[in-house]
């Protein structure tokens, strides 16, 4: 009796275990964030342990000694222009071995201000600081990266070079210079038309007394600084892409509020050639990409030749953009070791974004994304490395197929998981380059509602498992494309026939 219950239990497993369970884990998917839990508006006190699928550092508050200025007691009144006050009060805690400046309660107008090593720049609640919109509040010129390629320009309208242990706190509000002579002089012609890369990036002098173009302020931007601090800030009007760390290393941005909605090249957040960064509870809401990473552009970012590594985003909000997380499309550095987990994209155009060129150099690697939700206007998952002729010339067209040098950019080894779609166009489009084609992705555990399948040219192993797509489409559009494959994917396209491609692997699929 022992003997056959035994035997009864063995067959027993052994034919549960040949049902194919198809589709994605459901009770995975169901703890994914909505957007009330994600954001600036949930922001915690204490900064919880980073876990990456690669090596972190231990991220903490800075810390700064007592001393305090409060540029009130400096100006007596809010009417001035506050830019010496609060930059006497830098220079002066700076010297003195730190402490934190105040900018109190009120309305206050300032141009540019340079953060120096261990200051806490501190904007109390209902605190108002207008950025001015005159070129002449950002001169001298300072070492600047413009678009990824060195300069010597108008820098940011919060700025610092070469410094460490420095912060830029508080619930207050910063305004940004989007308007007057700023806006009216900013360049609108490709950066490499403007910038003579034969010089030295300290030649290459644009602060707005030569030309009758400039390059608009960034607005906070370190460059080549160690332990960066940003915390509690709202940030509008931006004249250029919002908060950019440059050569940095250890940096924390962490409940910010950033709405640059409607104003051309309004990124928020991007991480230029800079390591070990954490990004959680912000809330982005831009006039382009949202959370971007960047390495360098071209010639001169291959000459730097800095990555953007080992970077972490979590808890975040992306709300209108272009993209609600995007690599490049300045690339040269390399990108490498990004994960973004439990993340929210509400009313973004494309969800998860990679834009590389020809002629860009450099690329992508050990991706990761997890746990994220999205409710987006175009596609969900895009690859674009050709880019348009406006910028690259014939370099855009797929063929003829080029010879394989230092300007051809790469992106592979991308782990893509535990996604929900809630409304999209294409759930993945992949526009490769013929000789450099997308290599190893693996997009794992879906829920997607969308309008359309799939466009892959130019990728090779791209693995597409546990999935639930909902479309009324039925297309998947391969050019170039090899060892493309669906495993326990649930095709819902509404009764409608997919129309499958002889070089597509489709293993213990459903189709209805």
């Amino acid at each position: 009796m022992r003997l056959f219950l035994s035997l009864f239990s063995i067959l027993f497993v052994l034919s549960c275990q040949e049902k194919t369970k198809i589709g994605p884990d459901f009770s995975q998917l169901e703890t994914i964030p909505t957007k009330e839990q994600v954001g600036h508006l949930v922001l915690p006190d204490t900064i919880a342990k980073v876990s990456a699928p690669f090596n972190m550092p231990v991220f903490e508050k800075p810390k700064f000694p007592k001393r305090q200025i409060n540029i009130l007691d400096e100006l007596g009144s809010s009417s001035e222009m506050a830019t010496a006050a609060i930059q006497n009060a830098i220079d002066q805690l700076s010297t003195a071995g730190g402490g934190t400046v105040i900018i109190p309660k009120g309305d206050w107008k300032t141009g540019r201000i340079i953060l120096k090593s261990n200051v806490n720049l501190h904007v109390e609640e209902g605190a108002v600081v207008h950025f001015s919109t005159n070129v002449k509040d950002y001169q001298p010129a300072v070492f600047n990266r413009v678009e990824s390629i060195e300069v010597m320009s108008l820098g940011a309208c919060i700025y610092a070079n070469n410094q460490e242990n420095i912060a830029i706190t508080g619930k207050g509000k910063l305004i940004g210079p989007f308007g007057g002579e700023i806006k009216e002089r900013a360049y609108t012609q490709p950066i490499e038309t403007l910038v003579d890369l034969s010089k030295t990036a300290e030649e290459r002098i644009h602060n707005g007394s030569q030309e009758d173009w400039i390059f608009p302020p960034k607005f906070i931007s370190p460059i080549n600084c160690k332990n960066v601090y940003i915390e509690g800030v709202s940030l509008e009007n931006t004249a250029f892409w919002n908060i950019v760390p440059t050569y940095c290393d250890h940096v924390i941005i962490r409940g910010v509020y950033v709405n640059s909605y409607g104003i051309p090249r309004g990124d928020g957040i991007d991480v230029e050639s800079s390591k070990n960064v954490l990004i959680e509870y912000c809330t982005l809401n831009t006039g382009d990409d949202c959370f971007t990473m960047k390495s360098g552009r071209g010639e001169d970012g291959l000459k730097v030749n800095k990555s953007t590594e080992n970077v972490v985003v979590r808890y975040c909000l992306a709300q209108k953009g272009h993209g609600g997380i995007t690599c490049g499309s300045e690339t040269a550095g390399t990108i490498r070791n990004l994960y973004v987990h439990d993340c929210v994209f509400e009313g973004t155009v494309v969800g998860i974004r990679f834009k590389t060129r020809r002629p860009r150099g450099g690329g992508g690697e050990h991706l990761y994304y997890d746990r994220i939700r999205m409710n987006l206007e175009a596609t969900c998952i895009k690859w674009d490395m050709l880019g348009t002729p406006a910028y690259v010339g014939e370099l855009a067209e797929r063929l003829p197929v080029r010879e394989v040098n230092a300007l051809t950019p790469f992106y592979r080894d991308i782990s893509i998981s535990n996604i929900i779609v809630e409304n999209g166009t294409h759930f993945l489009k992949v526009y490769g380059i013929p000789e450099s084609p997308l290599t190893n992705l693996t997009i794992d555990n879906v829920n997607a509602t969308c309008y359309n399948l799939v466009i892959i040219h130019d990728a090779e192993n791209v693995n597409i498992k546990n999935a639930n797509i909902k479309t009324p489409d039925s297309i998947i559009e391969l050019l170039g494309a090899k060892n493309i494959s669906f495993n326990k994917v649930v095709f819902d396209l509404n009764k409608a026939a997919l129309q499958k491609p002889d070089d597509v692997l489709f293993e213990d699929c459903s189709f209805k």
